[in-house]
């Protein structure tokens, strides 16, 4: 999800789209997230592991 937001951001920053970019960023944050929980032993949703 991080890096799927990642270059989401990265070809909406270059073709100039609004939307694409917002929303790369939305991705990056909430994969940032989900892997911090993650890492920490939380478990989300039910599942101990999101991959």
């Amino acid at each position: 999800m991080i890096i799927l937001g990642l270059i989401l951001l990265l070809v909406g920053w270059l073709a100039k789209i609004s939307i694409l970019t917002t929303i790369g960023i939305v991705l990056v944050v909430v994969g940032a997230v989900l892997y911090l929980l993650g890492t920490t032993g939380r478990a989300i949703g039910g599942r101990k592991h999101w991959f």
